[in-house]
């Protein structure tokens, strides 16, 4: 006999537990449901690991760019294993953590692949679930390659389980897996290589700051291959060879560990969607601008399994999952609004980015002015010896509206969302311009910036 749920929740991150929690919390009957340990993609898989990793290697770039100007640096190093039990001590906790909390608040919880029998029908493993709602919250998985070989990819979710990091290792790709694990990788000790087949890889930042980090990147070591495509893999003596395309001439990389760093996609393959007519694309879920599928008006879809307007970012799941709560309880009434989604690459330095770039402004015709400077001179960067930083910032002619901010330096991660808040409260930037900052802080520098 099928069990019965108000709203049934696929996956268990920000978006999932959002919905969940706030449809329980109205008094609704609320099922989830994840084939995956729960927690979500960002607390055991992404940004929250990531960060830990990345926390060490800034903390190893900090202490040796400072050597010769009071730090004394000759034997510091990344103790790797000790690193990843450090690592596990946030994410293990979770996967209980999150289920005790379901089921505290009367959240009935299910292990396993979910698979659409119906419009609003679940089958997990021997369980039918039906529901008034369904909310497709899944995350993303590597997309598939086509190449041969490909059996010997590793996965950024396998790469942060890693008890022992390779001395050679190979990124195929150029967004921000490839660039954030390399620059921990290569500051960890490990001689690092990135493929990527496009002309300038990080395509969502500023091409200006992009090509900086470029330089920072292969300064530090790592062998940074642009309009480079990796064709197939072989394994041999217990090497990985990866065979690449460049220029229709062909080249040869020796390496132990390949990793897939080239794009990820929703994890919605099994879920049987076109069999109970769910319309979806590439991106996800097809939704309307209130997260409501364009073809089952009882399905919804938020986070990484919508093709909404949204990024893949944590922050954008949770909002989407309250968003769709909103909507489930009190009616569609509240649509999606990513004006000022600031986004950031945690490489060292990190690159950040909120609004439009230069080529969005001018493809929507506006007319503004562009502030940049390369920032290595400036206190802010002169301090910590931070040789590469620079900002660019767009404001319309006219209004004085910030249409758009990238910058590049040591708290680019903090900085960008100051300008988030000023463009996505529709601030000008004079109001910021004469705003009095904490100094020497790098967000003082916001009225240098403007």
């Amino acid at each position: 006999m099928a069990r019965t749920f108000d709203v049934i929740a696929i996956g268990t991150g920000s978006a999932a537990s959002a919905v969940a929690s706030h449809c329980r919390d109205a008094g609704w009957q609320v099922a989830i449901v994840d084939s995956r340990p729960f927690g979500g993609t960002c607390t055991l898989r992404g940004c929250d690991p990531k960060k830990v990793l990345v926390g060490a290697a800034e903390a190893i770039d900090w202490i040796r760019r400072m050597k010769g100007k009071g730090i004394q640096a000759e034997k510091l190093q990344i103790d790797w294993p000790e690193l990843m039990r450090f690592k596990r001590s946030f994410t293990e906790p979770v996967p209980k953590r999150r289920e005790d909390g379901f089921a505290k608040a009367g959240i009935a919880a299910f292990h396993g692949w979910a698979r659409f029998v119906g419009p609003t029908t679940v089958q997990v493993g021997e369980e039918t679930l039906e529901g008034r709602y369904v909310v497709i919250a899944v995350g993303m998985v590597p997309q598939e390659l086509g190449i041969p070989g490909a059996e010997h990819l590793t996965t950024s979710d396998q790469f942060l389980e890693l008890n022992e990091l390779p001395r050679k290792i190979l990124f195929i790709g150029g967004g921000y897996i490839a660039f954030e694990f390399a620059h921990v990788a290569a500051r960890a000790g490990s001689q690092v290589t990135v493929l990527h087949r496009g002309p300038r890889p990080l395509p969502l930042f500023d091409p200006d700051l992009v090509d900086q980090l470029v330089e920072r990147t292969r300064e530090l070591g790592v062998d940074v291959h642009l309009g480079t495509e990796a064709i197939g893999i072989e394994k041999s003596s217990g090497e990985l060879i990866v065979r690449a395309l460049a220029s229709e001439e062909r080249s040869t990389f020796q390496t132990e560990m390949v990793v897939h760093a080239a794009g990820r996609v929703p994890e919605i393959k099994d879920l049987n969607l076109d069999a109970v007519g769910i319309e979806c694309e590439k991106r996800g879920v097809r939704v309307n601008e209130f997260l409501q599928s364009v073809s089952i008006p009882a399905v919804y879809a938020a986070g990484d399994a919508a093709a909404s307007g949204g990024a893949p970012l944590a922050p954008v799941a949770s909002y989407e999952g309250q968003l769709v709560a909103a909507n489930l309880l009190k009616g569609n009434h509240q649509r999606s609004n990513y004006v000022g989604i600031p986004s950031v690459v945690f490489t060292i330095p990190p690159l950040a980015a909120v609004g439009l770039s230069e080529c969005g402004a001018r493809e929507q015709n506006l007319r503004f002015r562009v502030k940049k400077e390369m920032t290595s001179t400036w206190y802010s960067s002169r301090r910590i010896a931070e040789t590469y930083s620079g900002y660019k910032v767009l404001v319309e002619e006219g209004t004085d509206r910030i249409l758009g901010a990238h910058i590049l330096g040591s708290e680019a991660g903090e900085v960008i969302n100051l300008f988030a808040l000023a463009i996505r409260s529709g601030m000008r930037a004079t109001d910021l311009k004469h705003m009095l900052f904490a100094y020497p802080t790098s967000s003082s520098n916001m009225t240098r910036m403007l």
